[in-house]
């Protein structure tokens, strides 16, 4: 509670010197106050030992204990609440667009490609509590995971979800469809800034659009586009085919990225392009994208001030009252 407290005017508290002061005055004057008699003898008188004369300090103590309440009052102690109010001036509307082709199941990133990005992806959510995101999937042909929104609990259960399913969706790779798709979904969006991940692993060579169309698309509709080849540089470790039992069969293959095309669309939609070889990369890429797309937020503080200095001065007008009390009454004799 005292941790709460606040001074409006704080330099009050120099008067506290006073006291040490008044306090040092009492002590040298005090064998004065009192006239001294001198007799030859008491034998003839009844002394009674009364213990009054020695509590006759506690009026000066009470005094001072006023004083230091009266200068606190001075000060004017007071109670703060602050409560906060966040306002986004600028939201961001973000579509995720995500290679689920059959070579994301290549095993250069641990434990490969789709997990690996999947387990970033999930953090760059987290880390955008302001913006809405949605997903979108492709393959050799492209769908809407989940349209923007801002609830993060559908978009992380969706990206979760996101899997590569045989024979779910045309095989090969359409980064023209991908893209035309993501564009669609935000298209109509009223959000200040609109942004698209596009990551992909492969060369276009599925899909009825080209990525060139969808790339104009995009800045048509003012949509900026981050590009992400991933994979090493080389030969992975990559499914060729199916065994019996449904599992795939692995050998080293050839990456191939069309780095030229990611290049180009980032470059016309006013974006950047990145290359993710492992997965430490790939971490980094996301993070960077995050920088790069802030969204700004507008902080109100209101603070509700509470003026306590009035037990302050009840307390010091009781004080004086008790002293003024027994000055008058039991110490009356001795003043």
């Amino acid at each position: 509670m005292i941790d709460n407290y606040t001074f409006a005017h704080p330099q009050f508290f120099w008067l506290l010197l006073f006291i040490p002061l008044a306090i040092a005055w009492y002590v040298w004057k005090k064998p004065k106050q009192l006239a001294d008699v001198k007799m030859s003898s008491l034998q003839g008188f009844k002394v009674k030992q009364s213990i009054l004369p020695k509590l006759k300090p506690i009026l000066f103590a009470l005094r001072m204990l006023a004083v230091a309440a009266l200068i606190t009052a001075l000060a004017r102690p007071q109670t703060k609440e602050v409560s906060k109010r966040i306002k986004t001036n600028k939201g961001i509307d973000i579509v995720m667009a995500i290679d689920v082709s059959a070579s994301m199941l290549a095993k250069d990133l641990k434990p490969n490609r789709l997990t690996a990005l999947k387990r970033v992806a999930s953090e760059f959510i987290d880390g955008r509590p302001s913006d809405r995101i949605g997903l979108v999937v492709y393959a050799g042909e492209s769908f809407t995971k989940t349209p923007i929104t801002t609830d993060k609990n559908i978009i992380q259960n969706a990206l979760k979800d996101i899997k590569y399913k045989y024979g779910e969706l045309i095989g090969g790779t359409a980064i023209g469809m991908g893209l035309a798709t993501a564009v669609n979904r935000l298209k109509d969006s009223k959000a200040k800034s609109k942004v698209i991940i596009l990551l992909t692993d492969g060369v276009n060579n599925a899909g009825f659009i080209e990525p060139q169309i969808a790339s104009e698309l995009a800045v048509e509709y003012g949509i900026k586009t981050y590009t992400i080849g991933i994979g090493t540089n080389g030969t992975a470790s990559t499914p060729f085919a199916l065994n019996p039992d449904g599992t795939f069969l692995f050998r080293n293959m050839q990456v191939e990225i069309d780095e030229k095309l990611l290049k180009q669309i980032a470059k016309t939609t006013g974006g950047k392009y990145f290359r993710a070889n492992n997965s430490k990369k790939l971490a980094e890429i996301y993070d960077e994208i995050n920088k790069l797309e802030k969204t700004e937020i507008e902080e109100f503080r209101y603070t509700n001030y509470e003026e306590k200095f009035r037990i302050f001065v009840f307390f010091a007008g009781i004080l004086l009252l008790i002293e003024i009390l027994l000055r008058n009454t039991l110490f009356r004799s001795f003043i």
